[in-house]
């Protein structure tokens, strides 16, 4: 027996988890931060599960036997979301059921579950989110074995490090930086023009090493001594990882970097993704967290997010950084220290601007997902929900080959196009998740509703739902809970964390990555989304108001007889209270429900624009602009026009936005677009007229349409070739380029003169001729009085 001074108890919060095999059996691996530091868990030994259908179990054991693999066989009562009988599938490790799941799959056997990942089901089936309480026996150091997990609150403070390396097009390393509150440093190989730079300043600790491996060995023992929980980066995982993992295998050794010197591995996918697994810490890329936190850039660049959100970029300001960064190692590379040394300060402010650690511990205290997993919203709802689901002797069921079937989308009616004063926006409050909970769209409720369709809540395409069996109702009205307290503490993360988790299980029962994938579920929450804001917009203009448009939630009402902002407003909580009392006796008395739908007065526009589609007399979907106030401010709104266009130039964005201010004030705007014309000719606003768009793959596979920006890569490198220098465009990258008279030309290659009709022709007169007609004037009319002066 072992004796109770060798146990060892605490709480503790999850970094990282991983399986590990010895003697043909497999354990679970989690290390934890706590408030005593570092703590390595190891689980007893642990089976590795799935469910095959009974009625596949001869041909299964028949496999087993084949391949000479330790893995039984048992009965059990559990059911597929069918309703087919299933036996559970144990493999004495992960290795030999993984084998078998591949033998299953050639032999077209299903095998539930079976790609849930070890760690990820320890976890789950014990409510484990985050944060646990654990008790084991005390092994050498900070380890701990034959632990057992339960769930448990535990608030971690967790230490994080940003990295970012400099190297050369090949991958040859310059330095790495190294930064945080309390640790400031670059390693630096010197170049042979400046064997000893000198620091001049103490921003951080310049450390030298005479080559890669000198330079790997002294990053390692930086780590290890910072020892950071958390090590942040930009685009830190595809590039500086990738790069750094490269490179020691080249010098024929690992990168030690995690806890107990235990080597980094990387794990490439087919869809480019890198995960970085490093026992003991968590590696968190930037753009992936501001990604997942649904942030929207021009560009994911650390120069464009940083001076967007901090107002100050990158030290280095060129076209071709990378030419830029060589020409400084080799003249000052002390320079260059500092640049990389910039970039990890630049990536430690925004994670401190925008808090994603905090966003990230949430989203896994709500989820269970790794810290530094991007997305995830599929293992999200599978972490939540299954374990619910298996207390009800349920599997779930598997992902659909192809795909699945796409289900209707949002609901978009058609607008109304025309200039208006005096417009409402009403939104209903998270309308899926709401649809959810007061409908019981449920994959166990569809399960167990078909079993009794008579007392079941109707759906659509055939679904009808269990009023008593469900679980995702109570999942989300306890999310809803949580953050409705998060928005009265203000606790911006938290609110953002919960709506996204919220607003992603509708997607992910219509998505075909999911086990849960059913047409039928899907359909049910949008179609009934629909029905719902079609309802809505009749009961509306019951009242005698105008429908103008609707999307999704929203429905945008033009209020006729108003003349006031304040009667507007009052016009906004009226409507609101008359629908919402509406919604609830209308599900009280059709279906016996109780009303979770809740709409609300969001905006009053005083002046509002919806266009026309291009080229047509048809209103437009998904694009309007709008001026309300905010503290009695003026403030113009944009949605899906040119203005948040990221392919459209600087120039139109400010012409629209200057032209709408004019005329939703009720000011001239003839003379404004004659001095615009004549100063674009003149070449007043060169620099606005530059193109920013993305190559979407390597440039040698666009070879049936060449859109301008690829032209434009085509020549710069054909420039480059040419002048034996580097090519630039090759691959994915941002091209920012010109239209001259001689087609686009990337902007450090301009030869030809700027093409001006082509700006005012497709940048300027597009914009002005979508809200000119609704003011009684045309571009080429007022153009033509211009040069009719001449």
């Amino acid at each position: 027996m072992t004796s109770l001074h060798s146990l060892q108890s605490g709480k503790g919060f999850v970094i990282s988890r991983r399986v590990v095999n010895h003697g043909g059996e497999s354990f679970v691996e989690l290390w934890l931060a706590t408030e005593n530091g570092p703590v390595c868990l190891h689980s007893p030994a642990q089976q590795s599960v799935c469910f095959v259908a009974v009625d596949d179990v001869t041909k299964v054991r028949a496999l087993i036997r084949k391949q000479g693999l330790a893995i039984v066989i048992e009965d059990s009562d559990f059911l597929t979301l069918g309703l087919q009988p299933v036996s559970i599938v144990r493999a004495c490790n992960d290795f030999q059921l993984q084998q078998l799941r591949r033998q299953l799959k050639d032999q077209s056997i299903t095998a539930y579950e079976a790609d849930i990942r070890l760690p990820d089901r320890f976890l789950m089936e014990r409510f484990v989110y985050g944060e646990l309480a654990y008790q084991g026996r005390v092994a050498a150091g900070n380890s701990v074995t034959d632990a057992r997990v339960k769930s448990a609150r535990y608030a971690p403070y967790l230490s994080s490090l940003s990295l970012d390396i400099e190297c050369d097009e090949q991958g040859s390393l310059y330095s790495v930086a190294l930064s945080s509150e309390s640790w400031q440093e670059v390693i630096l190989i010197p170049p042979p023009t400046h064997p000893q730079p000198a620091l001049l300043d103490s921003s951080f600790v310049l450390t030298l090493a005479k080559d890669e491996r000198e330079l790997l060995v002294r990053l390692e023992q930086s780590i290890a001594a910072a020892d950071p929980d958390l090590i942040l980066g930009w685009n830190v995982k595809q590039f500086d990882f990738a790069v750094l993992e490269r490179r020691a295998k080249a010098m024929g050794t690992k990168l030690k970097l995690g806890r107990d010197r235990l080597p980094v591995t990387l794990q490439t996918w087919s869809d480019g993704q890198v995960i970085v697994d490093i026992p003991g810490r968590c590696v968190i890329d930037g753009i992936e967290a501001l990604k997942t936190m649904t942030y929207h850039f021009e560009s994911f660049a650390l120069d464009a997010v940083s001076s967007t959100l901090l107002g100050e970029g990158k030290l280095i300001e060129s076209e071709d950084k990378l030419s830029a960064i060589k020409q400084l190692y080799r003249d000052d590379p002390v320079a260059l220290a500092r640049y990389n040394f910039q970039d990890t300060v630049l990536v430690n402010r925004i994670a401190a601007k925008t808090r994603f650690i905090d966003f990230l511990i949430l989203r896994a205290r709500l989820t269970g997902l790794d810290l530094g997993r991007p997305g995830g919203s599929v293992a999200a709802f599978i972490n939540v929900y299954l374990p619910h689901l298996h207390r009800r002797r349920y599997v779930c069921g598997v992902r659909p080959e192809n795909g699945g079937l796409a289900s209707p989308g949002g609901y978009v009616m058609s607008s109304t196009p025309g200039l208006y004063r005096h417009v409402l926006v009403l939104d209903f409050k998270s309308l899926y998740p709401s649809i959810i909970r007061t409908f019981c769209i449920d994959p166990l409720g569809l399960a167990e509703g078909l079993q009794d369709p008579e007392h079941a809540i109707p759906g659509f395409k055939g679904a009808v739902f269990s009023r008593d069996h469900h679980f995702l109702p109570g999942i989300i009205a306890n999310l809803w809970a949580q953050r409705d307290e998060a928005k009265q503490q203000q606790d911006g993360p938290r609110s953002q964390a919960i709506k996204i988790l919220m607003n992603s299980f509708y997607g992910v029962l219509g998505s075909g990555g999911c086990p849960f994938y059913d047409p039928r579920l899907a359909s049910s929450i949008t179609l009934r989304g629909h029905e719902i804001m079609q309802t809505t917009a009749a009961w509306i203009r019951e009242q005698g108001h105008e429908v103008i448009y609707g999307d999704t939630d929203s429905t945008f009402v033009h209020l006729h007889h108003v003349d006031s902002a304040a009667a507007a407003r009052q016009t906004g909580e009226q409507l609101k209270r008359h629908i919402n009392a509406r919604w609830q006796q209308h599900l009280k008395t059709e279906y016996d429900l109780e009303c979770h739908l809740e709409i609300e007065f969001e905006t009053h526009f005083d002046t509002f624009f919806m266009p026309t589609i291009r080229g047509a007399e048809t209103g437009s979907k998904k694009r309007y602009a709008g001026l309300t106030y905010q503290d009695d401010k003026p403030v113009l709104i944009f949605k899906g026009l040119e203005s948040v266009r990221s392919d459209w130039t600087s120039l139109a964005k400010t012409f629209q936005e200057t032209l709408y201010t004019r005329i939703f004030a009720g000011e001239p705007v003839e003379d404004y677009i004659r001095t615009l014309v004549t100063s674009v000719r003149a070449g007043d606003h060169d620099a606005d007229l530059v193109y920013s768009k993305r190559l979407r793959k390597p440039l040698s596979e666009y070879t049936r349409t060449i859109p301008p920006h690829v032209r434009a890569a085509q020549r710069a490198d054909d420039i480059n070739r040419q002048q034996n220098q580097r090519l630039r465009y090759q691959h994915k990258t941002q091209i920012r380029y010109l239209i001259t008279t001689h087609g686009p030309q990337t902007v450090e290659h301009v030869s030809a003169p700027l093409d001006y009709d082509h700006y005012i022709e497709k940048q300027i007169k597009p914009i002005a001729d979508s809200i000119l007609p609704f003011v009684g004037s045309e571009f080429d009319t007022i153009i033509n009085e211009q040069l009719g002066l001449f």
